[in-house]
C-alpha cells in the first residue's frame, strides 16, 4: 500500500496529473482560442501541442516495466474504452483512449524483442512499409475513399482557433512508444530519443504542408524511425557490433 501511494504522489505522476491539465483545457478549447495562419498553426502544433501530447507518453515511461498481463488488460481495456468513447460522441476522451491503449500496445510489443538488434531490424523495415501503405496500399485507399474510417484510426492534434487539425495514424502512436521503450530498455540516450521521436513528428507535418511537395499526407514511420536511430546511432552500432561477435555461427573455425 504504501509503495502504491508513492508511486501516486512521485513527481513524475504529479507531472503528468498536471500535464494531462493543460492538454485536457487546450483540446476542450481550442475552438475559441485566437486564430493562426497556415504556417504559424503548424509551428504552435509542433512546437507545442505535439511535445504537449507526448510528454505524456514521456511522463509515464516507467510502466514500461510493468508485467506483460497488465500491460495487455492496460491496453484492451483503454483501447476499448476508446471505441465507446467514440461512439458515445466523446471524442477528446476517445482521442486520448487511443493514445494510451497504442503506448500499452507498444511497451507489450516491446518485450517480444530479446535483443536490441530486434529493433534496429525493425527500424530498417518498417519506414518501407508504411511508405508503400500510405501511397499504394491500404492506408492511401483508407484516406481517399473511406475517411471517415481513417478519422477512427487516427490521432488528432487540433488547431487552435479552429475545428480542424492534423491526424496522425495509430500505429505511429505504437512506434513511437516502442521506440521510446526500447531507449529506456536498453539504457539508451532517453531524452534525446524523446527530443528526436517528437520533432520528427512535427518534421513529417510541415513536409506534408509544404506546398511543392503537394501530397495529402506523409507516411510518419520513416522520419519516426530517424529519430530513433540518430540520436543513439553510435550506441546501437556497438549492440549490434557486440551482438555479431559473440555470434559463434560467425566464429573463424
Amino acid at each position: 500500500m504504501g509503495r502504491a501511494a508513492a508511486v501516486l504522489t512521485s513527481p513524475r505522476a504529479l507531472g503528468f496529473v498536471a500535464l494531462a491539465v493543460v492538454v485536457g483545457v487546450y483540446y476542450s478549447t481550442h475552438q475559441w482560442w485566437f486564430e493562426l495562419s497556415l504556417w504559424p498553426a503548424l509551428a504552435f502544433i509542433c512546437l507545442l501541442v505535439i511535445p504537449a501530447v507526448f510528454g505524456l507518453v514521456w511522463l509515464a515511461l516507467p510502466l514500461w516495466r510493468a508485467p506483460l498481463r497488465q500491460l495487455v488488460v492496460l491496453a484492451v481495456a483503454c483501447g476499448a474504452a476508446a471505441v465507446l468513447l467514440q461512439w458515445a460522441g466523446a471524442g477528446i476522451l476517445a482521442n486520448f483512449g487511443k493514445l494510451a491503449a497504442m503506448t500499452f500496445a507498444g511497451w507489450c510489443f516491446l518485450r517480444f524483442f530479446e535483443e536490441l538488434s530486434w529493433v534496429v531490424l525493425v527500424a530498417g523495415i518498417v519506414p518501407w512499409v508504411d511508405a508503400y501503405s500510405v501511397w499504394r496500399g491500404p492506408t492511401n485507399a483508407i484516406t481517399h475513399r473511406h475517411e471517415h474510417v481513417f478519422f477512427s484510426l487516427s490521432f488528432e492534434f487540433p488547431v487552435p482557433g479552429s475545428d480542424a487539425g492534423a491526424r496522425l495514424g495509430l500505429p505511429d502512436l505504437l512506434f513511437f512508444a516502442l521506440y521510446l521503450g526500447a531507449a529506456a530498455r536498453w539504457n539508451l540516450r532517453v531524452g534525446w530519443t524523446w527530443v528526436c521521436l517528437t520533432a520528427s513528428l512535427g518534421g513529417t507535418l510541415a513536409l506534408a504542408t509544404w506546398p511543392a511537395l503537394d501530397v495529402s499526407g506523409l507516411p510518419a514511420l520513416p522520419l519516426l524511425s530517424v529519430g530513433f536511430l540518430l540520436p543513439n546511432a553510435d550506441l546501437l552500432w556497438r549492440a549490434v557490433r557486440d551482438r555479431r561477435a559473440k555470434d559463434p555461427r560467425r566464429s573463424p573455425t
